[in-house]
């Protein structure tokens, strides 16, 4: 039998509220349990509800939460703070990665539509008149590019028929 897809909202229900936070807060120990056993590292969880009477769960225990989190002080400002990021700069980090993107998309597309505009014009479809000055310079520099890479791949074929 599968499960539904949940839909992540509010739960008003109290008793079912309280009954998934109970099964979730189970099931995200055991993830950090298995993350330490599979990887071999350390962690620490500590899940705090002032919706709940429970008092907060902290995972392996109190003191093991406590002796991590002291470890992790002790360590230099630069290796606490190091690929640790805020909700900005997690945000510029990601507006910089999909517009690295979409430059990289918006040139191959360019590419594209040089390619086509090279192969109708072979094809005899005079497009040359709606384009551009600078469009018509990278076409030509396309068929010039492609130009050479045809000669030299018939230079390697007949120096290979010869050997």
């Amino acid at each position: 039998m599968s499960r539904k897809k949940m839909k992540l909202a509010y739960i008003t229900n109290d008793s079912k509220r309280k009954t998934t936070y109970k099964k979730r807060t189970k099931g995200l120990v055991k993830k950090v349990h298995e993350l330490t056993t599979l990887c071999g590292i350390e962690a620490c969880a500590i899940i705090h509800s002032p919706d709940f009477d429970s008092q907060q769960e902290e995972w392996p225990s109190h003191a093991g939460v406590r002796r991590l989190l002291s470890e992790f002080k002790k360590l230099p400002q630069s290796k606490q703070n190091n690929k640790m990021v805020n909700q900005e700069s997690f945000l510029e980090q990601s507006i910089a990665k999909a517009t690295q993107q979409l430059r990289k998309l918006r040139k191959e597309n360019r590419q594209k539509e040089l390619k086509k505009v090279m192969f109708q014009s072979l094809s005899g479809k005079g497009i040359f008149q709606s384009l551009n000055a600078m469009d018509l310079n990278e076409v030509g520099l396309l068929i010039k590019q492609n130009l050479k890479d045809i000669d030299d791949g018939v230079h390697v074929l007949t120096k290979a028929s010869y050997s």
